[in-house]
């Protein structure tokens, strides 16, 4: 049983005030402040995913190039040991001194018969020690061909200094023909190489029009 009571109230004293009721909890701010964050972490979402999509948008799809190659079946055919190149076709129109060169225009070039000399003190240049070699033409073409626009220059040696031209008797230079078609025509050269070199490089085209082949080798 309780004991507690409460006092009389004083005669001419007014009832003591009530207590304050309990504070109510504000839900319009917590929802004010559910809102803003649901919309904060909506805005950082998107703000994401919009970063994703410029990112991959800014990268170009990769280009592919396609190159067709013709299949091998379509290269002309060669037959076995044929050797013979075609200038035209040459990557760098070198060849070795024994090989021979055709051009489109059906006009073949060839080295041959290398071998060496001095020329005479009254040669020009004179007493000095060549290589000799004959250049033959072959006009397999429909017109002639000029042997007088036949061009021939030599170098040797490990630096590529110049040969001169050797003019002594029997190497009395180009003749002053034609070469008909279906015919051939073979002209004496000669050019300036040391006796202790062997490298020889030989540049001849056979009219002003082609283009100049390069034969190189080694000269015994």
């Amino acid at each position: 049983m309780s004991h507690e009571s409460t006092p009389p109230r004083m005669p001419g004293f007014p009832p003591p005030p009530l207590p304050p009721p309990p504070a109510k909890k504000n839900l319009s701010n917590a929802v004010v402040i559910g809102s803003a964050a649901a919309v904060v972490v909506a805005v950082v979402a998107t703000g994401i995913a919009v970063s994703g999509s410029r990112d991959s948008a800014a990268k170009p799809a990769p280009t592919v190039t396609v190159t067709e190659v013709a299949p091998a079946d379509d290269a002309p055919a060669v037959a076995d040991g044929d050797t013979e190149p075609v200038a035209e076709e040459s990557g760098d129109g070198v060849y070795s001194l024994s090989e021979p060169v055709a051009y489109e225009n059906d006009v073949e070039v060839s080295l041959s018969k290398f071998s060496r000399g001095t020329s005479s003190e009254y040669a020009s240049p004179g007493n000095t020690p060549y290589a000799k070699f004959t250049i033959k033409i072959v006009n397999g073409s429909d017109e002639s061909v000029n042997a007088d626009e036949l061009s021939v220059n030599c170098a040797y040696g490990d630096e590529g200094k110049e040969g001169d031209a050797i003019f002594d008797e029997g190497l009395d230079g180009l003749p002053e023909t034609r070469v008909l078609a279906g015919r051939s025509l073979s002209v004496v050269w000669a050019c300036e190489l040391p006796t202790d070199e062997k490298y020889l490089q030989v540049e001849v085209a056979p009219d002003y029009e082609s283009e100049t082949a390069v034969f190189t080798g080694h000269v015994k």
